[in-house]
């Protein structure tokens, strides 16, 4: 008799202490449950049944949301700042980590992409051939970086002057691939009819792609109406090497 008292109550001891284990292993897991009586806890709201304690429920949720969107919004904000004065420092990776964490709070803001690709662009000059492979993957990735960050920035803002002359330099003078940016630099004419460094590097995409004509029809056009001394002098320079070039193929 009392070996089998002891059975039942061993057996009873033995089911409490699985009962209690298998409570504390789901309240230590990151469930539904566990979630709202953290909640509950927080915001001191229980089960509301009234439309008061509904409406009350509402407000007290609704707040703390409002706090945690501020406080996000307040952090993507700080790596944008971070990002432009790395930037301005001419910190160029260290900006263009902060740009890149302030996009993941900010994924449609065409100017961080802008910011990516100018960063990009900067670190590409600065990926050397390090151990001499006679291969440079890193300046290959970096510019492939620039160019994705400039086309989306450009997908966001059609015509973001910024983006559009950012990555007309990509192409023309990295990338070595003049005939697609010709069309972006021609949208910066239509917007900003005086901008006079886009108008010098479209007129080198035409000399590039073999259309001298045009080259030379927009360095006249630069000569005559610039009034800043160094680009007159830069498009009188460009447009005699190409009249130069296209007299000795002729000849």
């Amino acid at each position: 008799m009392t070996d089998r008292i002891f059975t039942r109550n061993t057996a009873a001891v033995l089911l409490l202490s699985i009962s209690a284990a298998f409570f504390v292993c789901v309240s230590c897991g990151p469930g539904t449950a566990q979630i709202r009586r953290l909640q509950q806890l927080e915001e001191g709201v229980s089960n509301p049944t009234t439309i008061e304690e509904l409406e009350e429920a509402v407000s007290k949720y609704q707040a703390r949301v409002d706090d945690i969107i501020t406080a996000e919004a307040r952090v993507g904000s700080w790596y944008k700042i971070l990002g432009t004065r790395y930037f301005d420092k001419k910190m160029y990776g260290k900006a263009l980590e902060n740009f890149q964490a302030a996009i993941e709070y900010y994924p449609v803001n065409q100017n961080l992409f802008c910011y990516v690709g100018m960063c990009a662009g900067y670190m590409s000059k600065a990926a050397l051939d390090y151990s001499a492979s006679g291969t440079n993957s890193m300046r290959e990735n970096y510019l492939n970086l620039a160019e994705s960050a400039y086309l989306r920035a450009i997908e966001l803002e059609p015509r973001y002057v910024r983006a559009l002359y950012g990555l007309s330099i990509i192409y023309v003078f990295e990338k070595n691939e003049p005939e697609k940016a010709i069309p972006y630099l021609e949208l910066v004419n239509e917007i900003e009819k005086r901008n006079f460094s886009a108008l010098i590097v479209l007129a080198r995409a035409y000399y590039s792609v073999g259309e001298s004509d045009k080259a030379v029809e927009i360095y006249d056009r630069i000569i005559s109406e610039a009034k800043d001394e160094e680009t007159l002098e830069a498009a009188k320079a460009n447009k005699a090497i190409v009249l130069q070039e296209a007299y000795n193929g002729a000849g």
